[in-house]
């Protein structure tokens, strides 16, 4: 299936972006700025922007579905008249776009998922909302209306429409959960206000199972909520973050500050909506993720985040370089062929969906053909905020079994990244990276590791992990089960 994505290097678009490419279908992505979508995407998605005078009209004809995420951050600061109207044209302009370009297209089975969000109901207190409930009044739910009506433009004998209502949707590396997560860990994090007010959730690999089925499912046409079957007040919802990181959650943040900072926006925050999914209850979709404490099992597993000790001494892997003092370690298990898995694997360009967006990494020299040994790979990437440009050297180099990187130019003093990759009998493969590492600066090095350093590549590494299982895994894994192990090297 030729897939058309809008959205795509968003928090949801990438994750969806790999989920479609594990099902081996062709993916163009609708972006503003090709050069940072192919950054973000590697080179196995296509791309298409209005560089092109009526690109978007030549893709919707050849399109056999349309994925429309696109749209601008709500919550990106106040909510002035010149900010609605971007939030408005980011939704609404490109959706009608997109229904006008499908009604000039020649009919054939088609469809359009197209996004929208819980805020279509309004504040409605504790009264349980479903995809039959009126609309609520304000600037989102009109916001919402005018999105949906957009989208239904579309509708004709041979092309389906779905519409997606989402809540907020949780996964460690994106949205609003990526925000909290660092002042929650910190023991800074509290309620909204009250914390009285409904929250309606999704878990990204639930939200990105729902789109899969009605990309698949003609039944799927109308309005879903694409919400979790238990929505929780916001004082449930802090106090099922702070418990599942160990932390406390005493420090509330108070109604009048957040309207003094956010203005009209913290009304959305304040107030909320108890939003069930019962069309897609009806229809049988199963949640991988249906409560709080199984997302965010998932979402903080160490399973998926790396072991990190003490390097053996006198461990050196080259011999004109440092002794390395730190070995991380990370094993996974993938549910795919040798002969798929390696090829993705040691081709560089497909090391930017293997990356968190927030190291804003991009690759600016890589081998063009096979990868051999003695490639030279070329990227930047911003770590606490600081650019850094790092070169590799591909140091060994054995096809289907092992590769390694080795740091030439870097933050890093030694850096030695051991790939293994062995068949396993159900034929999937077990996949083994081992970095032996050394910082710069002695004592300080060592501490900063702790402090920093060590932290931030087991995020890095986390991401790589939950990548892995949306490109390649069947199914997520179901409460809180993950598919990479810890073990310490042998």
């Amino acid at each position: 299936m030729r897939v058309l994505v809008t959205g795509a290097t968003g928090f949801v678009g990438r994750a969806l972006a790999l989920r479609l490419l594990r099902g081996g279908h062709e993916i163009v992505a609708w972006t503003r700025n090709e050069e940072r979508a192919r950054d973000l995407l590697g080179p196995s998605v296509l791309l298409a922007s209005d560089a092109s005078p009526g690109r978007l009209e030549e893709e919707v004809a050849l399109a056999d579905a349309v994925v429309n995420l696109a749209g601008e951050n709500l919550f990106s600061g106040r909510w002035t008249e010149a900010t609605k109207q971007r939030l408005v044209n980011s939704r609404v302009d490109l959706t009608r776009r997109i229904s006008t370009a499908l009604a000039a297209s020649p009919p054939r089975d088609r469809v359009l998922i197209s996004s929208s969000a819980v805020g279509f109901y309004g504040a409605r207190g504790d009264s349980e909302l479903d995809e039959t409930s009126a609309r609520g009044d304000g600037f989102l739910a009109d916001l919402c209306v005018a999105w949906e009506q957009a989208a239904t433009a579309a509708r004709t004998d041979s092309t389906r429409v779905a519409i997606l209502r989402t809540g907020l949707v949780l996964g460690s590396e994106g949205g609003a959960l990526a925000r909290m997560l660092p002042l929650f860990r910190a023991g800074l994090g509290g309620r909204l206000g009250h914390g009285r007010q409904w929250m309606s959730w999704i878990h990204l690999h639930d939200l990105v199972g729902l789109i899969m089925r009605a990309l698949d499912d003609t039944s799927f046409e109308g309005v879903f909520n694409a919400t979790a079957p238990e929505p929780a007040t916001n004082r449930e919802f802090t106090r099922a973050l702070a418990d599942a990181l160990g932390r406390p959650a005493l420090l509330p943040a108070p109604g009048v500050a957040m309207r003094l900072a956010l203005g009209e926006a913290a009304g959305v925050l304040l107030t909320g909506q108890r939003v069930l999914p019962r069309r897609g209850a009806a229809a049988g979709v199963r949640f991988a993720y249906p409560t709080l404490s199984d997302a965010f099992a998932q979402v903080l597993d160490q399973g998926r985040t790396p072991t990190i000790r003490r390097a053996d001494r006198g461990t050196k892997p080259l011999a004109n370089r440092p002794a390395a003092q730190f070995v991380l370690e990370q094993e996974t298990r993938i549910q795919a062929p040798l002969v798929e898995v390696f090829p993705f694997f040691s081709r560089a360009a497909n090391l930017a969906l293997l990356t968190p967006t927030w190291t804003d990494f991009r690759i600016l020299e890589h081998p063009q053909g096979e990868t051999l040994q003695g490639s030279n790979i070329v990227y930047r990437l911003t770590l606490f905020g600081v650019p850094i440009r790092w070169k590799t050297l591909i140091a060994q180099w054995e096809p289907g079994e092992r590769f390694v990187d080795t740091q030439l130019r870097g933050p890093y003093r030694l850096w030695w990244h051991e790939h293994h990759f062995a068949s396993t009998p159900d034929g999937g493969v077990h996949m083994v990276d081992r970095v032996s590492y050394t910082v710069p600066l002695g004592p300080l090095g060592r501490v900063a590791n702790s402090i920093l350093v060590a932290p931030l590549l087991k995020r890095i590494f986390a991401w790589r992990a939950e990548a892995i299982t949306l490109r390649f895994n069947p199914d997520a894994p179901r409460h809180g089960r993950s598919d990479t192990q810890n073990r310490s090297a042998a």
